[in-house]
């Protein structure tokens, strides 16, 4: 089984952006523990939305974890990409969103994830590849 991790903007800065809701640890380092049997795990970021797309309509994968970061909130063009694929995704997000900024509480993604999980943290991540992997 082959999963795709996406994150989107501003996903590179983790472990230096808002470590108080983000933590302290960067993504690479979190990734780089991370195994699960009889999964290859892929990693891509980008801060540009085209490319986020791009990857979502990639054909060699099996399941997608997104976290799209502040494009959860304003991005149709992620939406109709997630919509248009058969790969099943799973939207998450390292801090509680409903529980931050109200422009945060509306997600375009959630209505076309098979689910979503908010606020574990990088835990957050294991869970969606755990669930996708069943």
């Amino acid at each position: 089984m082959n999963i795709l991790i996406i994150n989107g903007p501003n996903l590179n800065l983790l472990g230096k952006r808002k470590p108080e809701v983000y933590g302290n640890e960067s993504f690479e380092s979190y990734f780089d523990r991370m195994k699960v049997d009889g999964v290859a795990l892929s990693y891509f970021q980008s801060n540009i939305e085209g490319e986020i797309i791009d990857a979502i309509q990639r054909e060699d994968i099996d399941g997608i974890v997104l976290n799209a970061g502040a494009y959860t909130h304003t991005s149709i063009g992620i939406r109709d990409a997630i919509e248009a694929v058969d790969t099943p995704v799973v939207e998450v997000h390292i801090s509680n969103v409903c529980n931050r900024e109200s422009f945060r509480h509306t997600s375009y993604i959630t209505p076309v994830c098979v689910g979503s999980i908010l606020g574990l943290g990088l835990k957050g991540y294991d869970l969606a590849i755990e669930y996708l992997k069943s």
